[in-house]
């Protein structure tokens, strides 16, 4: 079922850049409720909670829906990139990684989270 978690085989690294993106929205990033919807949170009051929920789930290594795994995907993506609504320039200040680092990492789990989900309906 579209909806059963799913467990992805994660490096340390991988799961770290995604913790430190999620941990950015509590931090220095800025999101209104337009982008929370867009990145398929209902709210930027949603998108904190949500980001907790998952920086949680992935320091357990609870497998999540492959909804979830797209969320902290995009999630880290935008807080990565953007300076104006996300980390942007002060990134790796703020996580410890560098650009090329994290560029590296997130190409690494684009291709992680297509192939978990490739052919299902999520």
């Amino acid at each position: 079922m579209a909806t059963d978690p799913v467990a992805i085989d994660l490096t340390d690294d991988e799961r770290e850049v995604l913790q430190r993106g999620l941990a950015e929205w509590g931090g220095p990033a800025g999101c209104s409720d337009a982008l929370a919807s867009v990145m398929g949170f209902r709210d930027k009051a949603d998108l904190l909670d949500q980001c907790e929920r998952l920086h949680s789930a992935l320091i357990s290594g609870d497998p999540l829906p492959g909804a979830d795994w797209r969320k902290a995907l995009r999630a880290t993506e935008i807080v990565f990139v953007s300076d104006e609504f996300g980390s942007g320039k002060d990134w790796s200040a703020t996580t410890g990684f560098s650009d090329e680092e994290t560029i590296r990492l997130l190409r690494k789990l684009q291709r992680k989270v297509a192939d978990a989900f490739n052919g299902r309906d999520t």
